[in-house]
């Protein structure tokens, strides 16, 4: 479908890439991955068309669409949002008008031969609009807008009164809702919360259409990608496979040209003191010149740097007691919205714990009460003995002071620390030699929140709550945020998106969920666990009680009410069933190729000329064996799966009919 063949592109005196050739299938799932500033979005760009190559060319198979998701999504206003997704394609808003357009003369024209003219027309653009999927496309509006997060009390309300991480959510739904025949989404997950990014995950595995994408979450990549492009220092790099895989062939290549390389400096050292030794002697004149012709043709094998794991000693904090801090029947509002009622907590000393819920359900409120900065209306906070917190904001950066260099933002913090240990606290960070006297002024978004983090440890509290500490940082930045954390010796609180960072961190989690809390003890995978038996212990999502009775109409407030319990049920019943079907489908896939190849074997040994060979005997009827006992194993899993599904169905019109009465 796409073609890309040999394209350059540079700014100014820095050359981002060159000779970059790739093609693109229907099927592919294509990650471009590089630190931030190597030219990932302008990649992008130049396959989008927005920025013309130095050189090479672009080209896409006939009639093939691209769908692009910016960064930087502009917001809009004047529609409401199901309006806004729903009528994102051209073809089916003309075809929407133009039907509007003939129901309006139909009712208006009194000529019986004009009129049968009109009704004949009618009738073809009604045929062309649903095979469109004009009928259906509020449906599927609505779908991809559940599955992004969306209430369905949102899907009335105008574009301008969403969000910025919002807006990006609208302009993926926009995209999702066409499904164009190539998607670039760059950085698509920044405002996803974890449980629409596994949706989303589910999502783009069974797009009908390529997909390539850029994003820093490392378990996102694996989740999704089959194929690296890597933008390097040495060059663009091809290679088939998840992103942990490429990263691992990427450190053996690198240990290849650094054994190549070091060869290499014995043989050319070897013939430098040949040189040396005999430049003068008439006798060796010829041999000197020969060995100097070789020297300059020889290829100089280059080792690009790696982001390896430093290890660096930060300064230990000091031991506080065994409760760090308690909140007890904490009560928080804003305004009439009630975020917590009668809220209870506590955080022991060596916890890493990480809040997690949707965007909204109040992680950052629950996180600025524990770390002292946000006032609530009842109940009590309590640190515990010889606790001091540190508090990173999400925007903590702010508060650097942009004349300051580097390392004397660090000294502002530090003056007693000797420069050399800051320099290594900074290394640690990725920032070495002539790097520590920029200015904070010039700096990315992503060096900021590392100089805020290294300054942060530099003097580090005993209690650490984090909020968002990944934003802005690409993927080597945040392994050594990992690195960091991994290294820190006190108590912690954090939220984050990044499920690689949960993962390898955190050995508590909390769940954040419709005003309440809910402690998972062990990592992130141990709470998937817990909470998938839970939620097949409790059943589907059982509604609040309606507040409106059949005895009188509903109020209009009553009526949102409503649709706001559908919206959820519907979205908890989507993500419950949706795992239990693929994995019915998957088995039912298994159980056919089985039953194939049984039936293969067993005809097999209907022929006489198969016992000739008594090897094969023996491993024929070992594999018969092993694939009639994996065929029950599948038949028994699959009566499982089945049984649950109908649970689930039966459990969700259970509730329904709870919300209609």
């Amino acid at each position: 479908m796409l073609n890309v063949s040999n394209i350059a592109k540079s700014y100014a005196d820095q050359e981002l890439f060159s000779g970059v050739s790739f093609t693109v299938g229907m099927s592919d799932r294509i990650a471009v991955i590089g630190r931030n500033g190597t030219g990932k979005t302008t990649l992008f760009e130049i396959i989008a068309g927005n920025i013309t190559p130095d050189s090479g060319n672009v080209s896409l198979r006939r009639d093939t669409s691209v769908g692009y998701l910016h960064q930087d999504v502009q917001p809009a206003s004047g529609r409401t949002l199901l309006e806004h997704v729903a009528s994102s394609s051209d073809v089916v808003t003309n075809l929407a008008r133009k039907l509007h357009a003939v129901q309006e003369d139909l009712a208006e024209e009194e000529d019986e031969e004009t009129a049968a003219g009109l009704l004949k027309e009618l009738g073809e653009l009604q045929a062309l609009y649903e095979a469109k999927g004009g009928y259906s496309s509020e449906h599927e509006a609505k779908i991809v807008l559940s599955g992004l997060g969306f209430a369905e009390s949102d899907f009335g309300r105008d574009l301008s009164e969403f969000s910025g991480g919002w807006q990006t959510r609208i302009e993926l739904a926009r995209l999702l809702f066409l499904n164009p025949d190539i998607l670039l989404l760059d950085e698509p997950t920044n405002y996803l919360d974890l449980e629409t990014q596994r949706w989303f995950e589910s999502y783009l595995k069974r797009y009908h259409g390529a997909v390539l994408l850029t994003s820093h979450d490392r378990a996102f990549l694996n989740n999704v990608v089959s194929k690296i492009i890597a933008i390097e220092d040495d060059g663009v790099i091809f290679y088939r496979g998840d992103y942990d895989s490429y990263v691992l062939a990427r450190e053996r290549d690198i240990e290849t040209r650094r054994a190549t390389a070091r060869r290499q400096e014995i043989k050319i050292g070897r013939q430098m003191r040949f040189i040396e030794r005999f430049r003068a002697k008439n006798t060796k004149a010829t041999q000197v010149q020969s060995r100097i012709k070789q020297l300059e043709k020889m290829e100089r094998v280059t080792v690009p740097r790696a982001t390896r794991k430093i290890r660096f000693t930060f300064p230990e904090p000091t031991r506080s007691g065994r409760v760090v801090i308690e909140l007890k029947h904490v009560s928080k509002s804003y305004g009439k919205h009630v975020v917590y009622r009668d809220l209870n907590l506590a955080l022991e000393r060596g916890d890493r714990a990480a809040l997690i819920g949707v965007n909204g359900a109040g992680k950052t409120t629950l996180l600025r009460m524990l770390a002292g900065v946000l006032p609530f209306e009842g109940g009590q906070r309590t640190l515990g003995h010889n606790v001091t917190t540190g508090y990173f904001a999400q925007y903590y950066i702010e508060s650097l002071n942009p004349n300051n260099t580097i390392i004397e933002e660090l000294q502002s913090v530090a003056p007693d620390e000797p420069e050399q240990r800051l320099r290594g606290l900074l290394g640690a960070f990725l920032f070495s030699g002539d790097d520590v006297t920029k200015l904070i002024s010039v700096l990315s978004g992503g060096e900021k929140t590392r100089v805020a983090i290294s300054r942060m440890l530099t003097r580090p509290a005993n209690f650490l709550l984090l909020d968002e500490p990944t934003n802005h940082l690409d993927i080597p930045s945040r392994e050594i945020l990992t690195d960091a954390l991994d290294a820190y010796k006190g108590t912690m609180c954090f939220i984050t998106h990044d499920r690689t960072l949960i993962r390898e961190i955190a050995n508590k989690i909390i769940e954040v969920k419709d005003g309440r809390i809910r402690v998972y003890p062990g990592g992130y995978d141990d709470y998937l666990a817990q909470s998938s038996a839970s939620d097949a212990g409790r059943g589907m999502l059982e509604p609040r009680p309606s507040s409106y009775r059949p005895s009188r109409p509903p109020t209009a407030a009553e009526k949102r009410e409503r649709k706001a319990l559908e919206g959820r049920l519907r979205n908890e019943h989507y993500r419950a069933i949706t795992p239990v079907n693929d994995r019915i489908a998957e088995i039912e896939r298994e159980v056919a190729a089985t039953s194939d190849r049984i039936n293969e074997i067993e005809t097999m040994m209907t022929d006489p000329s198969h016992y000739e060979d008594s090897q094969k005997v023996v491993a024929v009827n070992r594999e018969h064996t092993e694939l009639k006992e994996r065929l029950a194993q599948l038949t028994a899993e699959w009566d499982g799966l089945t049984a649950e599904a109908e649970r689930l169905n039966h459990e969700y019109r259970r509730a329904q009919g709870t919300i209609a009465a």
